[in-house]
């Protein structure tokens, strides 16, 4: 006859196995964070190990029960804890040493639009783009927060959808401001006052809701903060208001930390104003070419934000070959010089990555869309080459521009949608060839 186990050792195989649960199960804990579970942790976790423990002494004597109680009460608690709380953020998506995106406008792949057009739409950008850029109110998307506390994820839940189904590198401009954060009604949206900034008595509700987005979109990895620094211009000091910039930048980078500390987080997201040659700038940096010559101003706030932001991965310019006003005197080819004397001060400055969120080498002189497609691929090359890491094309949708130097495709409302020059150019584009 075989030996029988002794009921000693049986409770001391199962403390061991509960121990082990304990460690693993904690160790998430103390990874993750605590959250609104903390009921069904305490509440099923003593009722199993009450019944353990009743099934394996009996009720006749709890005293010398509670050690397996308690140990049992952790081992469940921790493996509930485990398997039910929230998904964990994915990898960020490598990106390759130069990347080209796109950012959605007002019109896009979106499922109203007609169903042919839009998986045309989705194939184009799927094979011409690394990223795609959604803004979180606006661009697309309607108010998040119409109210406080009170959320409208529909529109915004599409677009990150449509990112990710075409199989882009997903990226969230952290603007607008509902209108309860900056002098509106709450409940209601006021499209004409999209541009402007949150009260300075909001930045920590907009720093909340920034938080918000980040945690329920795990799988998205880049952030910018704001657009155009929108609303934070001083007109009495005729400058920006870098200041209050960095200030609601430094918030919100904390909160998305808090909860997200594997998002990637840039800024000041400034225009890089220029003035032509022919010009005489009221704000002059001396930072001059055949191209024209840089303004002062958004140098002035890439300097303040550099030496005060809490932290950063990577640095957000935008700007386009032309200076002020809609004529030009500079050829093309020579305007493209610009994006290559902006990278080169940045990178004088800084060895954070340079993203280019809005990209224009749009020319009044290239009219023929082979053309402008063309040229858009010379400036791309030239601004990599000058070290910048991603370039966004605005609005992939076609316009009424027929040139249309960074569409994908032609109006998605009006007619078969057919893929642009651009669109087709990127598919081959020299940069491409390097990186394989």
């Amino acid at each position: 006859m075989k030996p029988a186990v002794s009921r000693s050792l049986i409770r001391a195989w199962l403390l061991c196995g509960c121990a082990l649960v304990v460690l693993i199960g904690w160790d998430n804990v103390a990874a993750r964070g605590a959250t609104g579970e903390d009921s069904t942790f305490v509440g099923v976790s003593a009722s199993a190990a009450i019944a353990w423990a009743v099934a394996s002494r009996g009720l006749g004597d709890m005293r010398r029960l509670i050690i397996p109680v308690v140990v049992a009460a952790l081992a469940l608690g921790a493996w509930v804890f485990t398997s039910s709380s929230p998904e964990v953020a994915s990898e960020p998506w490598e990106l390759p040493e130069f990347a080209v995106g796109a950012t959605h406008a007002q019109f896009s792949a979106d499922p109203w639009q007609p169903e042919d057009s839009v998986a045309e739409a989705r194939d184009i950008l799927g094979r011409s783009v690394d990223l795609q850029n959604q803004h979180i109110m606006g661009f697309g998307a309607l108010n998040p927060e119409p109210s406080p506390g009170e959320f409208d994820w529909e529109t915004l839940d599409s677009r990150v959808a449509l990112i990710q189904e075409s199989g882009s590198v997903p990226v969230l401009t952290l603007c607008c401001a509902p209108d309860w954060m900056k002098g509106g009604v709450e409940g209601e949206t006021d499209w004409s006052e999209l541009e402007t900034a949150p009260d300075p008595e909001f930045f920590d509700e907009y720093a909340a809701l920034s938080a918000e987005v980040a945690a329920r979109y795990p799988d998205v990895h880049y952030f910018m903060v704001w657009n155009e620094l929108k609303g934070f211009y001083n007109n009495d000091e005729d400058r920006w208001s870098y200041e209050l910039y960095t200030e609601l930048y430094n918030r919100v980078y904390a909160a998305v930390k808090e909860v997200r500390p594997d998002a990637f987080i840039g800024g000041p997201y400034v225009v890089m104003d220029s003035w032509e040659p022919t010009d005489t700038p009221s704000h002059p940096s001396g930072i001059r070419g055949d191209w024209g010559e840089l303004d002062q101003r958004p140098l002035d706030v890439l300097e303040y934000w550099l030496e005060n932001n809490i932290g950063a991965d990577f640095i957000v310019v935008d700007g386009r070959v032309r200076g002020y006003g809609d004529d030009t005197v500079v050829d093309p080819t020579t305007g493209l010089q610009k994006f290559e004397v902006v990278n080169d001060w940045l990178r004088d400055r800084t060895d954070l990555p340079i993203w280019w969120a809005e990209w224009y080498p749009n020319h009044p002189d290239v009219v023929d869309p082979d053309e402008a497609a063309q040229l858009t691929i010379d400036g791309l090359e030239v601004t990599r080459e000058s070290g910048a890491s991603v370039v966004l094309l605005w609005d992939p949708n076609g316009s009424e521009d027929p040139a249309c130097h960074t569409c994908l495709w032609s109006d998605i409302r009006s007619g078969p949608l057919e893929p642009s020059p651009l669109a087709e150019s990127l598919t081959t584009a020299p940069w491409r060839e390097d990186l394989e």
